[in-house]
């Protein structure tokens, strides 16, 4: 809240204003009517002023007295009319000002909240996203901020306005009478300790609304990203049903919520007009025993009745703060997750790779099931190391603990003679370019998409990296060229020319360790020999870590690596484990990696 302090005390000062002005507009009206009628007679010296009610009507009545002195009574019934007006405008300019001066404020928080999440998300290892929901992020950024800006922002305008006008109104009242006000502060807990118990039930239903929002999100993110898949198995009759179910239960919950936050308004609006009544009976009482004077309890009336909209106000806040803390909790998970994947204090800022890349006896393992055990390599500078196996084997951990997407459980990575865990993550990514093996593109321009991650985009370069891809040709047969946005995951490309623009993305950022991750298998076999041909140049005087599937990208292995359940079970050239006719000879015999 600091960097809105100064909002924050220009919203206080108006709303005190606000506050002064509906005061003054009450207080003056009745003793101003009631001089104006001959309900009270003016004293003709300045009575002595003390803090109580019957020298502030002394004193007011005074003034007014001198003011009206010889005034025909309907200009002055016209200037009390006008006058009023005036107050009320001013209240509610100053209203108005107070709201306009907190804008920066609900905007600026939501901002702030939307950024730090965001931040967040970018910080998290992979590890967190492998435990997650997709759909159950996307809810808690998107759905649940704005439950927060809705409920939490209004009920904070709310609670810093509505019980200072309770407080002054309140103490005026103490002023006027003591004894009434004591009874009206009986009253007023016992309504507070019915709205809270609705309101804590109410929370509990916003929690379980928002978890099962979440679960709809997951579905619906997954039968989008799947469509191909739902279609071909006919798949569409049991998602339907899955959501059907699962949104009915959401429309169920919904409609108990909604009926709780609508019980807000009418049960404050019923409790505050009991509590009026009775304190009307228990004032009315004082009055016919000559313990208040008339004049003094119809002010006290209309004090009081200035008290019911911002109670009324104060209960509906509740309500809508309880379900605003169900979305802050949820928020909240995400904003204190902890990020197992840290630097330390003095990491080593990689400058450059000038040796090796070696993993010395590592072990690696998914909660409690084992990936890799232990694994030893060491790959030259310039070298290529492919790796192979069935799925499952390790391959694609082996390459993400390199880029310490992970870190290692036992034994250690070294780039040049530096654990990996020593270094800052983003110089050791900036060594790294990778190739996935489903290519991950933005909805955004093909240039965009090559030059990712460059705040300052050479063009040359870029074009240089499409032409060594072997993409330029069909990206300036687009209608825009460059600039053509490609859709969400490159959909507007076929797969050839997805996984052409994720290689020519690698070779713009030129970095000196290479993993392509089975990069090639999206290609036909021509457009394959022709990024082969781009590979193998950008190959030259770099280090490559192959993963992959086909023999034709990694004969030329300088070592193959044979995995299986996360175990080396052979290594050599390509010769030489075909003369070993062990696991590799017969998966070349077979065309099976």
């Amino acid at each position: 809240m600091k960097p809105y302090r100064l909002n924050i005390s220009g919203f206080w000062l108006l709303t005190i204003l606000s506050i002064l002005f509906g005061i003054v507009s009450i207080t003056l009206a009745i003793p101003f009517l009631q001089i104006l009628f001959d309900r009270a007679v003016p004293p003709e010296t300045l009575p002595t002023f003390t803090l109580t009610v019957d020298s502030i009507l002394k004193t007011l009545y005074y003034y007014m007295g001198k003011a009206m002195g010889g005034t025909n009574k309907e200009h002055l019934l016209a200037a009390i009319c006008v006058g009023m007006i005036l107050l009320f405008l001013l209240k509610n300019l100053t209203v108005y000002m107070s709201l306009h001066v907190l804008a920066p404020l609900r905007t600026g928080v939501i901002y702030d909240l939307r950024k730090k999440m965001y931040e967040k998300i970018l910080s998290l290892p992979l590890s967190y996203f492998s435990d997650q929901k997709k759909g159950d992020v996307l809810t808690r950024m998107s759905a649940d901020v704005v439950e927060v800006e809705w409920s939490i922002m209004n009920s904070i305008i709310s609670f810093m306005r509505d019980p200072l006008l309770i407080i002054a109104y309140l103490a005026m009242m103490f002023v006027f009478s003591p004894q009434l006000t004591l009874f009206s502060f009986i009253l007023l807990p016992l309504s507070a300790l019915i709205i809270s118990r609705i309101g804590r039930s109410l929370k509990r239903a916003s929690f379980s609304g928002q978890k099962i929002l979440s679960d709809l999100m997951v579905l619906i993110e997954e039968t989008l990203g799947g469509m191909r898949v739902v279609k071909a198995f006919s798949a569409e009759k049991q998602l339907n049903q899955k959501f059907h179910e699962q949104n009915n239960e959401f429309k169920t919950l919904g409609k108990s919520i909604f009926r709780k936050r609508s019980l807000s308004s009418p049960l404050s609006e019923f409790l505050g007009s009991v509590v009026i009544a009775i304190v009307i009976w228990f004032g009315g009482n004082l009055v016919l025993d000559l313990k208040l004077d008339p004049e003094v309890f119809i002010t006290y009336i209309a004090m009081f009745s200035q008290i019911i909209s911002p109670a009324k106000a104060v209960s509906t806040t509740y309500y809508n703060m309880q379900k605003g803390l169900a979305s802050i909790n949820r928020i909240e998970d995400i904003l204190n997750a902890e990020n197992t994947l840290t630097e330390k204090p003095n990491a080593i800022c990689l400058q450059d790779f000038s040796e090796k890349i070696e993993l010395r006896d590592i072990s690696f393992s998914y909660g409690e099931q084992p990936v890799l055990q232990h694994i030893s390599l060491y790959i030259p500078k310039g070298k290529t190391l492919a790796l192979i196996g069935a799925s499952g084997a390790g391959k694609s951990t082996l390459a993400d603990l390199i880029a310490r997407y992970y870190d290692v459980q036992e034994g250690a990575v070294f780039i040049d003679n530096t654990d990996v865990r020593d270094c800052s993550l983003r110089s050791i990514r900036n060594l790294l370019s990778i190739v996935p093996q489903h290519a991950v593109l933005f909805n955004d321009s093909i240039a965009a998409n090559i030059t990712f991650g460059d705040m300052n985009p050479d063009e040359k370069r870029m074009k240089t990296a499409a032409t060594m891809a072997y993409a330029a040709d069909f990206i300036q047969e687009l209608p825009k060229g460059y600039q053509t946005t490609i859709g969400d995951q490159g959909s507007k490309l076929s797969g050839g020319q997805r996984q052409r623009i994720a290689i020519a993305r690698a070779l713009y950022k030129n970095a000196p360790i290479l993993i392509l991750d089975e990069a090639t298998s999206a290609l036909d076999a021509e457009s394959e020999k022709i990024v082969q041909k781009a590979i193998q140049n950008l190959m030259k005087n770099r280090t490559v870590i192959i993963i992959a599937h086909r023999l034709s990208t990694i004969q030329g292995a300088d070592e193959i690596v044979v995995l299986d359940q996360g175990k080396i079970i052979e290594r050599g050239t390509h010769e030489h484990l075909i003369t070993q006719q062990g696991a590799y000879a017969h998966m070349v015999e077979l065309n099976k990696f």
